[in-house]
Formats: structure tokens, C-alpha cells, sequence
């Protein structure tokens, strides 16, 4: 029954990718946004909501530390193993908004979730407020600005579709993501709990990678249809709704106390090198171009991370 959900939680993955991105797409040509904007507020928004899901539950049911593991693994699993598979897959051309606005809101988000947990071991309802309302000026600045800042490469075969069949595919897709992931983590999460093992390692690793497929549905999907600027955006922008938007949230409804110290001397320190190593990638080898030097030592420092953690 396990592997039936982790299958039917995979197709279900890849079907509301596929709907979601459709959805993006008629979005941005409707309301004339350039698509590394909706990648990073609609399409994160969506592939965020498996972890808003999980983290609010776990708190909730008194298992603080998934839900901050499936935080920290999932930011970890985005840039190492989801953005390392599509670029093994396809390379990307990166915009200047990446390292004016994207990547600095990534690091400021990460910087301060390492000082809030750091301080006392514990993400109270004020530092959740704090987290949350730098989310909402971040959106404030990213849809009245950066409007205008991006230069948009808009694919021939874009299709503005009617606002019934783009809502439609925004929901279906949305549903798809979600019930995806409720399967996947089902499934994989009981297994992993028939082995025995910790719940920071459950959170780390299994739920983590099991939130982080719709992002690697969704991102694979862009590069195929050639829709990289959503791809990039849909990382960088989930990475920070993840620590703004869930963590945020889950505090203010329920404070999350980290018993498990690996989280704080380990895990944490994984997702800050591993954020702040894109921007060097971005100009080395070559100038603004993410491609698949990048992808292999992402995925390399991925499985070095997974190695480590559960040996």
C-alpha cells in the first residue's frame, strides 16, 4: 500500500506541474508580468503549500522539530537536489534581477531564521510576525517593481488562455501538487517509521525530498517547455516562502521548540553554504549562466548531505 501511494503520489506530482505551469504562464501573459515574477510568487506559492501543510500539522500535533527539519531539508533539497537536476537536464540563462533581488531576500530570510533559532532554540509567535511581514513587503516591492525590472523572453508558442481554463489549471494544479505530496509523504513516511528512525531524520530527509517534488515537477516541466526564467524563480522564491511564509505562519499559530541540537550544529549551516554557493555558480564558469558543472556539484553536495545525515 506504501509504494501504491509514493507511485499514484508521483503521477498526481507531475500532472499538477504541468497544470500549474500552464496556469503560470496564461498568467503572466494576461497581466503582462514578466514569468520570473509569477515564478516566484504564484508557482512558489503553490509548491510551498505541501510544506505550509506539514510543518502546521506537525507543530500542531507537538513534532516541532519535522517541522522545522521539513523547512530546512526542503530550502537544502530545492538548490541541491531539484536545482541540480534541471541542470543536468538544461542550462540557465540567469537575469540580473537574480542578484539584485532574489538571492540577497533568500539570504536575509535565511540569515534571519538562523538568528531566531540560534537565540534560544525556539521560533516564537513575534519572530513568526516578523518572518511573515517581511514576506508581504517582499511581495509589495517584487510586484510593484521588479515589474518593470526584468527583462521578459516571451516563448513563441505562449498561450494566453481564457481566465476560466487559467483558474481551472490553477486549481487543478494546486489540488494535484497537494494530494501528490499527501500520497508520497504517506507512503514514504510510513515506511521510513516501519525502519525506526528519528523524527529530525524523518523530517530531513524523507518529508523533505517528498514537499520538494512539486518543486522538481514544476522546475522540470518549465525547462522543458523551455520556461527557465519560472524554473529559477520558482526555487529561489520557494526557498523563501519556506522560511517566511511556513515558518512564519507555523509560529504564529503554534511557538516551534527545537529539541533535536543536529538541527542547530548541523542542518541549518547545510542550508546557509549551500544558499550562499549559487551566486559564485551564477558567474563561474561562466557569466550569469547556471549549466551542468553547476548541476553535478549541486546534486554531489546534495548526496554528501543525505550520506552524512543519516550515517
Amino acid at each position: 500500500m506504501n509504494f501504491l501511494f509514493i507511485i499514484s503520489g508521483f503521477i498526481l506530482l507531475i500532472l499538477g506541474g504541468n497544470w500549474l505551469l500552464k496556469s503560470a504562464v496564461a498568467i503572466s501573459l494576461r497581466l503582462q508580468v514578466p514569468k520570473i515574477v509569477i515564478g516566484m510568487t504564484v508557482v512558489s506559492f503553490a509548491t510551498s503549500a505541501p510544506e505550509l501543510i506539514v510543518s502546521v500539522q506537525s507543530a500542531l500535533d507537538g513534532f516541532s522539530d519535522l517541522a522545522l527539519s521539513n523547512v530546512i531539508g526542503s530550502n537544502i533539497a530545492n538548490l541541491g537536489f531539484v536545482l541540480g537536476i534541471t541542470l543536468i537536464i538544461a542550462k540557465i540563462d540567469v537575469q540580473k534581477s537574480f542578484y539584485i533581488t532574489d538571492w540577497p531576500i533568500m539570504i536575509i530570510a535565511s540569515g534571519m531564521l538562523f538568528f531566531f533559532v540560534t537565540n534560544n532554540s525556539t521560533i516564537g509567535r513575534y519572530e513568526g510576525l516578523i518572518l511573515f511581514s517581511f514576506l508581504v513587503i517582499f511581495l509589495i516591492y517584487l510586484l510593484r517593481f521588479q515589474k518593470q525590472a526584468v527583462v521578459d523572453e516571451m516563448p513563441e508558442d505562449d498561450e494566453l488562455l481564457p481566465n476560466y481554463q487559467t483558474a481551472l489549471f490553477f486549481v487543478l494544479g494546486g489540488l494535484g501538487l497537494w494530494g501528490g505530496s499527501e500520497l508520497l509523504i504517506n507512503g514514504a513516511t510510513n515506511l521510513a517509521l516501519e525502519l525506526g528512525v528519528s523524527e529530525r531524520l524523518i523530517g530531513i530527509t524523507v518529508v523533505s525530498i517528498g514537499t520538494s517534488i512539486p518543486e522538481l515537477a514544476a522546475s522540470i516541466i518549465a525547462v522543458i517547455k523551455k520556461e527557465k526564467a519560472i524554473s529559477l524563480g520558482n526555487l529561489i522564491g520557494s526557498n523563501i516562502f519556506n522560511i517566511l511564509a511556513v515558518v512564519g505562519l507555523t509560529s504564529m499559530i503554534t511557538p516551534i521548540s527545537i529539541k533535536d541540537n543536529e538541527l542547530l550544529s548541523v542542518d541549518i549551516y547545510w542550508m546557509l553554504g549551500i544558499s550562499l554557493l549559487i551566486l559564485p555558480l551564477v558567474f563561474l564558469p561562466k557569466k550569469m549562466r547556471l549549466e551542468l558543472k553547476s548541476g553535478v556539484i549541486l546534486l554531489l553536495l546534495y548526496i554528501l548531505f543525505l550520506y552524512q545525515t543519516i550515517t
